[in-house]
């Protein structure tokens, strides 16, 4: 079973040769797909559908439930023209034994609005002999009276608005916050043809890499890291790349494709009007106060949040150092000689630890157990640090060894999001698992030198369960992990901090820990709900619910697709998901742009 929830899905068992002939099993097959009953599932089939029959993000278990489903909503969205591709056809097997024959297939819809759509199935044998669904997922492509949502050519930009145009104060949409969200759903809008602006806090496009810590870097490929259309970093760029590099990308992606982004500019407050269907923003733009309207809202405030969380521990004054969260903090330069603490042992935690090792710190120590208090604002998962929660360690030679299947230089982006970016979460956790612990265990003192050092960690983890449902807690070691095994960075995990010191931490067990700087990485809150709630207020921010975790069905609770108001939707997530989820969110707002909306299901 997951270890997300408990969803009833589990991998296949029986194996499946080599020898198969994928191609024509799948093609045998797929003359079901019209009209698929419950005995073409296997009894804990998997299927999700995005956006292309449900209107939304669903995910459906059991053969009894996937087949209702799947003949109501075929039916309704008169669904038709089932045609496989063949080439696509494939035998997957996992470490453990686990093996399929996976392969995609287009169709489109007639009803309202008419639809091109594609999916994947996968299949296994059964005992009987008969080949039967195991998942299957159904995706939205495009709507077929408009154009191409993953295109958009590159334009010549001229320099300002022509001699007598105004600049535009109402919009279809506007889009709240410029990181790799933003852009991307406002690339996604230009190819509909939608009017938007992306409004931004940040002096220059690219700020909101610029700005971070000397050492930020991603701990994912650069295969990964791209915007839409194109590959924004090309192999001119390092594998992993830097904070400049991000911003450098940026800027070149949003100067490449024209995008209509005003920076330095913040909302202050909005208003619904529900019979004008229209958003009244107050916006402060370079200083000014100025007023827009708009049909519909994207919050793109970024999984990873604005407001730093950080825990208060009693006696403050008395501390004669420097305290600060990774929020500010730049790098350890100046500190040669002192004494560092980290709060956290997450990524943000670890390159701070080892930016100080290689300032010539005189200590560096991460404090692994930590805690904070609830948001007096949102009681969710996001507003609360575990306590006593060991930390995933991911190696990156693991991590790229799964992403380089399908990130590479030869596939294309959208192939790979595609593909990668559907999953039905349960299951992925599953998948992931497999792969990630076949080859911790060929490795085993790797961790038992970091827990010889106590570090607290879970080698038999879920990279998953980290990313979908807490949010973060996981380090992808790029390097970090040696200098923990190698003492170089110590590791605090028997107590909790209790209070400062003058020259310090006291712990609960009456230990005392000396500092000169102490870091928190302790994160972010991650809910937009409170960013929704500061701009647009109480009623807004309730109609739109919580973002981030997962639902009973294994979706992001908010992510992506329709909430509480019928004008609004969030958008986040990792990079690969904020790519990938834009052009749900632009297919979404043209549709009702049209009057056509997509049909809930």
């Amino acid at each position: 079973m997951s270890t997300l929830v408990d969803f009833p899905c589990s991998l296949p068992t029986t194996p499946i040769s080599s020898e198969t002939d994928a191609s024509t099993i799948a093609l045998d097959f797929s003359k079901h797909l019209p009209r698929l009953e419950e005995h073409h599932f296997v009894q804990d089939a998997v299927w999700r559908d995005i956006f292309a029959l449900t209107g939304t993000l669903r995910t459906f278990y059991s053969a009894s439930s996937i087949s209702e489903a799947w003949q109501e909503t075929t039916k309704r969205a008169k669904a038709g023209s089932f045609v496989l591709d063949q080439n696509s056809a494939r035998i997957v097997h996992l470490p453990q034994g686990s093996s399929w024959v996976e392969t995609r297939f287009v169709f489109a819809t007639n009803a309202t609005p008419q639809t091109t759509c594609s999916g994947f199935m996968n299949l296994i044998p059964g005992s009987d002999g008969k080949w039967r669904i195991w998942v299957l997922r159904s995706i939205l492509e495009n709507l077929k009276s408009e154009g191409d949502v993953d295109v958009l050519e590159p334009v010549v930009k001229a320099n300002g608005l022509p001699n007598g145009q105004q600049e535009p104060t109402h919009f279809d949409c506007v889009i709240i916050g410029g990181g790799q969200a933003g852009l991307s759903t406002a690339g996604r809008m230009k190819t509909l043809g939608i009017s938007y602006v992306v409004m931004d806090k940040h002096q220059n496009v690219g700020d909101n890499w610029k700005t971070r810590y000397s050492s930020a870097r991603l701990h994912t490929s650069r295969e990964y890291a791209h915007l839409p259309f194109e590959r924004t970093f090309p192999p001119c760029f390092q594998q992993f790349l830097s904070k400049d590099d991000m911003a450098e990308g940026y800027q070149s992606w949003v100067s490449k494709f024209d995008i209509n982004i005003w920076l330095d500019t913040t909302p202050a407050s909005g208003t619904w009007d529900s019979s004008k269907e229209s958003w009244t923003l107050s916006i402060r733009r370079h200083g000014k106060e100025q007023s827009i309207t708009c049909s519909y809202i994207i919050v793109a405030g970024g999984a990873g949040g604005q407001v730093p969380k950080m825990p208060n521990y009693p006696n403050r004054i008395a501390f004669t150092g420097t305290v600060l969260h990774s929020a500010e903090y730049t790098d350890a330069s100046k500190w040669k000689g002192k004494h560092g603490v980290v709060i956290g042992t997450a990524n943000t935690a670890h390159d701070v630890a080892v930016d100080m090792v290689e300032a010539g710190l005189s200590s560096v120590t991460m404090i692994q157990q930590s805690k904070t208090c609830l948001s007096p604002l949102l009681d969710t998962p996001w507003s609360l640090l575990l306590i006593k929660q060991n930390t995933d360690v991911l190696p990156v030679e693991y991590y790229m060894k799964i992403s380089n299947l399908s990130y590479n230089a030869t596939n294309p982006t959208t192939t790979a999001d595609r593909s990668s970016q559907t999953q039905p979460v349960a299951i992925l956790d599953l998948i992931s698992q497999v792969a990630l612990h076949e080859q911790a265990r060929q490795e085993p003192e790797r961790f038992d030198a970091l827990e010889r050092a106590g570090f607290k960690l879970d080698r038999w983890g879920s990279i998953q369960h980290c990313l979908f449902a807490r949010g973060g807690g996981h380090y992808i070691d790029v390097g970090g992990s040696e200098m923990v095994a190698n003492g170089l960075i110590k590791i605090k995990s028997d107590s909790l901090p209790s209070q400062y010191t003058t020259k310090g931490l006291e712990f609960d067990d009456g230990t005392h820990l000396k500092a000169d700087i102490i870091v928190f990485a302790t994160g972010f809150e991650g809910n937009m709900r409170y960013l929704v709630h500061e701009i647009f207020g109480d009623e807004v921010a309730e109609s739109m619910g919580d973002y981030w975790g997962l639902n009973s069905e294994g979706e992001l609770k908010g992510a992506f697709r329709p909430c509480g108001n019928p004008a609004m939707w969030y958008h986040g997530g990792t990079i690969g998901q904020a790519r990938y989820y834009s052009r749900f969110l632009a297919l979404q707002v043209k549709a009702r742009l049209l009057g056509t909306p997509l049909p809930l299901y």
